[in-house]
């Protein structure tokens, strides 16, 4: 396919634009969050609430579904080819992980590599035909089994069910808030990972990612985003499903906050998820209407991003961690979080610029010409761009 003023090809520049605007929205929350140090002393302000009501929980959602739909771009254009690409989709998540694992001795909190593992499931469902089956398994993911478990055996009395969890413990942090660069790397290296695959497993992310690949996979499939236009009436219906089940769940979060463990500390949990991925549906939708209806112009400049999502993302831990945390600058003891979101805006734009810029003299992102190249073994592929090859 020809590529758009932006390096993007027309079916994938939508794509693109969504999972730039999921990057920088995730990129706020990790601001606001000091790259994690907010919870040692957690404080809300206006600023905090509003940030993480309108962006934690749904931009990590969002990127997990754009990664749904990577993969059935990539399987089903290996498909058109005649070509089998499951072993290779699975070397790329090989290769995809160690770039999370990386990542995770700078900042604890990556989800590349969370993304990457859960990926392989992936692969198999990828043979399941029928895409109800596929919503189906999804729906049980977001129904968060193991937490209504918890809820059921909390309410009967189980004590393992009225236990506190398990990421409430986190030995990492006073590290993080004291340490030098190799004690901070140690702490990443166990006791972060750790704390961190817990608030995964415990609050139901990690089946959450799965139930978000599927239903990536089933959009790319029926072409949501390649033709956008045939779902006119079902975005509008599925929006007020959306806003609905937002409402109600935010209603609920409401009644059952201030408890650390038992059945209504997990009702809100799962109030929460829901909460979370209704109002990243929303978000969706709400992008593809503005998108089709005139804000395209706008909307692409975050298409660049969107394609060098992981050289930006690890890039933002690799500048910050070393201005937040006493291993560089310290300034996580000055810091406010109407600085904080400051800064973090006007770092958006900086990234906005270079991004744009970045892709009229490069094909690809630095971690991803690297990781194409890892994935086909081997470096004969084009990065920078020559003169006939640069958008106008």
């Amino acid at each position: 396919m020809s590529e758009g003023p932006n390096g993007a090809s027309p079916r994938l520049a939508l794509v693109d634009g969504l999972r730039g605007y999921a990057l920088m929205g995730l990129f706020l929350v990790h601001m606001l969050e000091y790259f994690e140090l907010y919870w040692a002393h957690p404080n809300p302000t206006p600023v905090t609430t509003a940030v993480f009501t309108l962006f934690m929980g749904k931009t990590f959602s969002l990127l997990a579904l754009c990664f749904g739909f990577s993969f059935f771009v990539m399987m089903d254009g290996a498909a058109r080819r005649g070509q089998p690409f499951a072993g290779r989709f699975a070397w790329r998540l090989v290769l995809l992980a160690l770039i999370g694992v990386l990542h995770g001795l700078v900042y604890r909190g990556d989800i590349i590599v969370v993304l990457a593992l859960a990926g392989f499931a992936l692969i198999p469902f990828d043979k399941v035909r029928s895409n109800r089956v596929l919503l189906a398994v999804a729906a049980v993911c977001f129904l968060q089994p193991h937490i209504l478990l918890w809820i059921v055996a909390g309410s009967a009395g189980a004590p393992w069910a009225l236990a506190k969890p398990h990421f409430f413990s986190d030995p990492a942090m006073a590290v993080y808030l004291s340490g030098d660069i190799g004690q901070v790397l140690r702490a990443n290296l166990w006791d972060g990972q750790v704390n961190k695959w817990w608030f995964f497993i415990e609050t139901g992310r990690c089946v959450q990612v799965l139930g978000l690949f599927l239903v990536g996979l089933v959009l790319g499939r029926v072409g949501f985003f390649a033709d956008p236009g045939r779902f006119r009436q079902g975005r509008l219906v599925a929006l007020a499903v959306a806003a609905l089940v937002a409402a109600v769940c935010h209603v609920v979060k409401a009644k059952t906050t201030g408890h650390e463990s038992g059945p209504v500390f997990w009702t809100n949990m799962l109030a929460g998820g829901w909460f979370d991925l209704s109002c990243m549906a929303a978000s969706v939708l709400i992008f593809v209407q503005l998108w089709r209806a005139g804000g395209e112009r706008v909307l692409r400049a975050l298409v660049p991003v969107g394609r060098m999502t992981l050289s930006l993302y690890v890039g933002q831990s690799l500048v910050f961690i070393p201005l937040f945390y006493p291993l560089g600058l310290g300034l996580y003891g000055r810091m406010t979080p109407g600085l904080a979101l400051a800064i973090g805006l006007a770092a958006v734009a900086v990234q906005l610029l270079l991004a744009a810029a970045w892709f009229k003299a490069f094909h690809y992102g630095p971690l991803e010409w690297l990781w194409r190249c890892g994935t086909r073994l081997s470096f004969d592929i084009p990065f920078r761009r020559g003169p006939e090859s640069r958008p106008a």
